[in-house]
């Protein structure tokens, strides 16, 4: 019989680094042993004598042919290359015994039966520390980052203005792991088959896919229902989201129907979340300027109306897009292409007949490596697709327009060990203009991008900003244009702005001026300040605080077309986190919000979540009296953490008027 399964389990649980989740079952990582102690009723155990029969069975249809069953007996060793069993005890009526998975086991809930009588019940995770696993990473620090860390950063906002927004992974929260395991229960390929199924769930690249298509309700019982326009009534705003342990719960609670509402970064966070449970190395990545091509000739088109207003089409460039990176070996594929592959769980469009994308490894898209699976084309001209502008006039017809648009941009994610922002643009393509740039284009087939040529025009168009861009105030953006040529030019000149969400659809006007004689001599230049005033634009931007500008050129000397677009972001007032207490099992937190950008009081309230420190839930206090311009916002929030080391307070401030912000605070608890 056995003995002392709690005890076993807080070892095993920690030995295996799966104590987060909790010690009162056995949860353990492939190729790695894990040690039971055994009490033997008759008789004692006498090496090369003693024999045992050991079944580890999982999913509803175990077979031996689909690996999900295994019959092994003792030997005189643990051999991690596969299932075996060894005794670590001297002989005696108490056996300490050590049982080892194969470093290819399918992950899942499993039975290990011994003998006749004695059944242990365990969960298997993948094992990133183990040589043998697929998903082996050979960094503490990056291992410590990508498969052990509950928050992290997500970055949003612009290019040229990347804002960094914290977000609470909670892999190890209470009930998340089930949570989890059920989600792969749900997946069609497992209602179909679920012994099939099961043995594909020993591969990271399978199981890497089925997640694609499961975070997203496309198809199936899938976790996020996305929604990028209109109201969110019934549901939730994706800005609201502070991490994925609330998302995960609900739809575990709500029968696995979808919870509404996600957007690309709710939807990879929570793919991260599921696959650092499942001990896959995972990371958030952030591309701007993504490119959504929808027929796949890695050439986005665009159109114009004469005002230089953006004509709504299929094919866009997102102003970010955020997918996710699980780190594995692809021995599918020639050498030399494991480590990084990309997956992205936002519904765009259909892979094999399903809304999912990806695994691809990350170099593939590097080397223009388009016929390797999975998706390569759509990644890749989500990065380097080439843009091309036309005007569409009055009477039907069109033209194509000059323009300096730009694709795949400052693809970012968390520093390992920190909050800083790292830019990995390097690993997804050559530095533009060079000859291994060429070659990969060549590979990739990419004509337009090779055949394109940036002549210098004559006449040039710009667009410039200033630094004082907040919501809540009036600013200048500027256009200008310059002539390059050895004569007088004549030009008419559009300069317009509109309201943008974060996926490239546009919104409403928020201010326009039409010159209609802009006079420049040789070599001169000229400055067209466009004013935005809160009082038109405030209505319009949503919650991404997005304003698209737009100036369209006309020379009325040659009929030529220039347009300079830019998208910029709106800064929200920062918000400041201050632990003003810290006791060994309480903290006392208080958030401090500056510049209140209205000339009204505003009704505010705080939420703090934080891993490991709220119990996976939601603190929400609402501040007790209107917060007006200049004054600061103070709460006292009392919580209980679960466990101590480095915790990230994720703390969201909103006034349900003017903006919504997040901020963070790391904070040390002590045990």
């Amino acid at each position: 019989m056995l003995q002392n399964l709690l005890q076993s389990c807080e070892f095993n649980n920690t030995d295996h680094r799966t104590n987060l989740n909790g010690i009162d079952r056995l949860i353990v990582r492939r190729g790695q042993p894990f040690s039971i102690s055994l009490y033997l009723r008759s008789g004692s155990y006498q090496p090369g004598v003693s024999s045992l029969d050991c079944v580890a069975e999982t999913g509803p249809q175990p077979s031996e042919q689909y690996g999900t069953r295994a019959s092994f007996g003792l030997s005189a060793s643990i051999d991690t290359s596969r299932w075996s069993a060894a005794v670590a005890s001297p002989p005696g009526d108490m056996v300490a015994l050590l049982i080892c998975s194969a470093p290819d086991a399918p992950i899942g809930r499993y039975t290990l039966t011994l003998g006749h009588s004695a059944r242990i019940e365990f969960i298997l995770l993948f094992n990133p520390w183990c040589p043998g696993d697929a998903v082996y990473m050979d960094n503490e620090q990056n291992l410590a980052e990508y498969v052990l860390a509950q928050d992290g950063i997500i970055f949003r906002g612009a290019y040229k203005h990347p804002i960094p927004t914290p977000w609470n992974f909670g892999q190890f929260e209470s009930g998340i792991l089930d949570v989890c395991l059920k989600i792969l229960d749900m997946n069609p390929k497992y209602l179909r088959n679920p012994g099939k199924d099961c043995s594909g769930r020993r591969n990271p690249i399978y199981v890497s896919r089925v997640l694609s298509a499961m975070v997203n309700c496309n198809d199936d019982k899938g976790v996020l229902w996305g929604k990028w326009s209109g109201g969110y009534e019934g549901g939730v705003s994706p800005m609201l989201w502070r991490g994925s342990v609330e998302i995960l719960r609900n739809w575990d609670t709500q029968a696995c129907q979808p919870v509404r509402y996600g957007q690309c970064w709710v939807f990879a966070a929570v793919a991260c979340s599921i696959s650092r449970a499942l001990g896959i190395p995972c990371r958030v990545v952030t591309n701007y300027l993504s490119a959504h091509d929808t027929n796949s000739n890695l050439v986005i088109e665009r159109y114009v109306n004469e005002n230089g207003e953006p004509i709504q089409s299929k094919e866009m460039i997102w102003n970010y897009h955020c997918w996710v990176e699980n780190w594995m070996t692809r021995p599918d594929l020639k050498p030399d292409f494991h480590g990084w592959q990309a997956y992205d769980p936002t519904p765009q469009e259909k892979s094999e007949g399903v809304f999912c994308c990806g695994p691809i490894p990350v170099r593939a898209i590097k080397e223009g490596e388009l016929t390797f699976k999975y998706d390569a084309p759509f990644v890749f001209a989500e990065v380097n697709a080439d843009v091309i502008t036309f005007i569409k006039k009055k009477d039907g017809s069109t033209s194509k327009v000059s323009s300096n648009a730009l694709v795949g941009q400052k693809i970012s994610t968390k520093s390992v060990g920190s909050d800083a922002r790292e830019d990995i643009t390097h690993l997804y393509k050559y530095p533009e203009g060079s000859a291994e740039e060429r070659e990969a284009f060549k590979k990739a087939d990419h004509q337009n991008k090779l055949l394109q040529q940036q002549q210098d025009q004559g006449l040039h168009l710009n667009i410039k900003v200033t630094s004082d861009m907040r919501k809540g105030c009036d600013f200048d953006v500027f256009a200008v244009v310059t002539n390059n040529t050895q004569s007088e030019k004549k030009c008419r000149l559009l300069f317009g702005s509109c309201a943008l969400s974060y996926n490239g659809f546009m919104g409403g006007n928020c201010g326009f001026k039409d010159l209609l004689n802009v006079e420049l001599s040789p070599g001169g230049e000229r400055k067209v300040p466009l004013r935005l005033n809160y009082s038109k634009y405030g209505g319009q931007v949503t919650e991404d605080n997005l304003i698209r500008l737009a100036a369209l050129l006309l020379d009325y000397t040659t009929g030529d077309t220039t347009l300079a677009v830019r998208n910029i972001v709106l800064d929200n007032p920062e918000i400041k986190v201050r632990v003003s207490s810290k006791i060994c099992d309480k903290i006392q937190t208080s958030g401090i919000l500056g510049e209140p950008k209205e000339n009204r009081k505003l009704n505010c309230c705080f939420s703090i979540e934080g891993a490991n420190l709220t119990g996976g839930g939601i603190i929400t206090e609402r501040l007790g009296s209107p917060v007006g311009p200049g004054e600061d916002a103070k709460v006292k929030i009392y919580f209980t953490p679960t466990h101590s080391g480095l915790r990230k307070l994720v703390v969201d401030f909103d006034s349900n008027k003017l903006c919504h912000v997040k901020g963070y605070r790391n904070v040390i608890i002590g045990k």
